[in-house]
């Protein structure tokens, strides 16, 4: 990201403006992740992972996890909250946070490179790209590409509003910017969809509007 991309998401959590971050482990991962038959052991990275709960549920599940985040605010209170004592170290440009089958490399993403990341098997994605400005989609993809093998798969859950061109057939499909996206490097699958209507909090007069939750398998081909 720009510099001053980064400046705000460390400001972000200097001023505890966080409420993207959820309480809860997301219900879509538990429901669908064993879908994925990855054995115990199968490395996961979690980009832009802030101090999500979905870790420790993956770590539960027998995996090595290992996430990227930019704020130490973010990875210190991770550790802090859920009770672990990690230990810290040098790893290139990164400051390594590690306890048992749980890693954190606190730097930027995009400073990441395969000799520090490592093997990968599965990417958990259920926030990272939403996150991201939308004119620096593609060069997140592209470095993931760069960063992970080619065996490795991604789980990727999506927050997509229903647009008012769109038929319900359009909405409740492959979403336009997933296939502008990955359809090069990935095959993709759209595993399932939830519509929920929901109203925005900025406006809370206004009629609640839908959004749809996607679950997609992306694999490389």
């Amino acid at each position: 990201m720009t510099s001053r991309d980064n400046l705000l998401w460390l400001q972000c959590w200097r001023d505890q403006q966080t409420d993207f971050n959820q309480k809860s482990v997301n219900p879509l991962l538990i429901r669908f992740w064993p879908g994925l038959g990855l054995v115990r052991g199968s490395r996961v990275f979690v980009p832009l992972c802030g101090k999500s709960l979905d870790m420790i549920w993956l770590a539960q599940q027998g995996h090595e996890v290992i996430g990227v985040e930019l704020s130490p605010i973010a990875v210190r209170a991770f550790f802090r909250e859920n009770h672990l004592k990690p230990t810290r170290r040098r790893v290139g440009q990164f400051t390594l946070w590690q306890q048992g089958r749980l890693s954190i490399l606190c730097g930027d993403f995009f400073s990441l490179t395969l000799a520090e990341l490592g093997q990968i098997d599965t990417v958990y994605d259920r926030a990272a790209l939403t996150a991201l400005p939308e004119a620096i989609r593609m060069l997140y993809i592209a470095h993931l590409q760069a960063i992970v093998s080619q065996v490795a798969q991604v789980f990727l859950l999506t927050t997509e509003d229903a647009q008012a061109d769109e038929t319900l057939g359009e909405a409740l499909g492959v979403g336009e910017e997933i296939t502008a996206l990955y359809a090069e490097g990935f095959a993709i699958e759209l595993t399932h969809v939830e519509s929920v209507f929901e109203r925005n909090p900025e406006w809370p007069e206004q009629p609640p509007e839908r959004t749809e939750y996607k679950v997609y398998r992306l694999s490389s081909k």
